[in-house]
């Protein structure tokens, strides 16, 4: 304990590090605010009532699910109607799509390898197709609010402007456009000039938001049930605990392939002879190289069956699919993650241009020969550890659903159990200390969350 609060202490000793965090606080913060400032079309302050008001005369949030989901990802903002209503969402969005375009179309691919020229380049793309998501996003959040989630029969009271007029839809559709461009602002500058991952870490803070009204409503759920419901609950939370371990340990596994480098040293005779390189090093490949990015795709594309309960709202199968918790909607979910895996996986690592790497530089993986061996071995160790890695990912991903109705009571909390949601919190907090870590081992002081063992063993 007393380690790390030295640690802390020489966090805030280094001004440029502590200003870095004090300008990432201070732009959260102003993000958060911002998520509570409601569209001006919308009196949010008679949305609490009529809710309640209406769900106690047996009405019902229609597809409250899927809502919820996307609630969660902008800290509430999107059930609020708020100006950030949209978030951080339609850039990731864009990003995706420039990312994929990019192994289509020559020119973005060229680009990717301009260096900081065309990552530039590639920014500017990403800014204006964000403008272009949001433009398509906003017409369908704005259709979500006043048909689903406040649907204007029932909710007169909270329009100050009719919701079918062209009074309501064009000043709104150009604020959520002005709020989502303004998040992207914000976590371009924390990435500028704060500590990094900007645009994760205001997805962590939207999702992290809703923690402590969550946890609320399944204590309260637990508690009215007598003793042994508190008792459920510490388990409950015991059980999260260690859903947490497991995910650091998926983010963090790698797979080590052993590599050695040989040099061509000129004696002063004039023969070559070659010297192997002592120390061996590594080709860490993640058992989880894709991330969370295949629950993300696999997300976008759970809205279409969903949406196919409009052609047929009497069937109960269909139905299930706008039911996050569902059986219908999850076995989907965990095969489209599987795929995704294996799909982002193989157009994020180059195992062609890693081998080239090797063999330009002199390495080589021990009794493999360079070139397209190399590339095959590296292309079948990856198919090996992507397998497991792509059904622990599913299980992630339905982990909530597995939870809801059995340990966990309510489904704000049972979405903490996994998916997107903890994946992408824990990745980001090892992002973070790892930006830390650099700052601290670069002024020659103790990484944050270093073990005394790592740092006698390189001592």
């Amino acid at each position: 304990m007393k380690e790390f609060i030295q640690t802390l202490k020489n966090i805030w000793s280094l001004k440029e590090l502590r200003d870095k965090i004090l300008l990432t606080l201070s732009l959260i913060l102003v993000y958060r605010f911002a998520s509570f400032i409601s569209l001006p079309a919308i009196n949010m302050a008679e949305v609490g009532d009529l809710l309640d008001k209406y769900q106690s005369q047996g009405g019902s949030k229609q597809g409250a699910g899927l809502l919820g989901l996307l609630s969660s990802f902008t800290g509430g903002a999107f059930s609020r109607a708020s100006v950030m209503a949209l978030g951080i969402m339609p850039y990731i969005s864009a990003s995706i799509i420039v990312q994929l375009m990019g192994m289509a179309i020559p020119y973005l691919k060229k680009l990717q390898n301009d260096g900081e020229s065309g990552r530039n380049t590639l920014n500017q793309i990403t800014r204006w197709l964000t403008i272009g998501v949001c433009l398509v996003q906003a017409p369908s959040y704005l259709t979500s609010i006043t048909k689903v989630f406040l649907p204007y029969q029932q909710f007169q009271s909270a329009y100050f402007v009719d919701p079918n007029s062209v009074m309501f839809w064009l000043p709104s559709i150009v604020i959520l456009v002005a709020g989502s461009v303004f998040a992207m602002w914000l976590g371009e500058k924390i990435t500028d000039k704060g500590i990094g991952n900007g645009i994760s870490i205001l997805i962590m803070v939207g999702i992290l938001a809703r923690l402590p009204e969550s946890f609320i409503q399944e204590f309260t759920t637990k508690t009215t049930t007598g003793g042994s419901g508190a008792i459920v609950l510490l388990i409950e939370v015991l059980f999260w605990l260690v859903v947490i371990l497991l995910a650091i340990v998926l983010s963090v596994a790698v797979r080590k392939i052993p590599i050695q480098y040989v040099s061509r040293a000129q004696a002063r005779g004039g023969v070559n002879r070659n010297l192997m390189e002592g120390a061996r090093q590594w080709i860490p490949l993640k058992v989880n190289a894709a991330g969370v990015m295949p629950i993300i795709f696999a997300q976008a594309l759970m809205f279409v069956p969903g949406l196919l309960t409009g052609l047929d709202e009497s069937n109960t199968f269909l139905a299930g699919f706008k039911n996050v918790f569902s059986w219908q909607y999850n076995l989907l979910f965990a095969l489209l993650i599987i795929v995704f895996t294996f799909f982002y996986t193989a157009i994020t690592i180059p195992v062609n241009q890693m081998a080239d790497d090797l063999k330009r530089n002199g390495g080589l993986v021990p009794k493999v020969r360079p070139g397209k061996e190399t590339a095959d071995y590296l292309d079948n160790i990856l198919s090996k550890i992507t397998l497991p890695g792509s059904i622990f990912l599913a299980i992630f991903a339905i982990l909530p659903a597995l939870v809801h109705g059995t340990l966990v009571s309510t489904d704000g909390f049972a979405l903490f159990f996994g998916g997107t949601s903890l994946l992408i919190m824990v990745g980001v907090v090892l992002d973070t200390v790892q930006q830390i870590n650099t700052y601290l081992l670069n002024h020659h002081y103790d990484g944050l969350m270093q073990s005394k063992l790592s740092r006698t063993s390189n001592n």
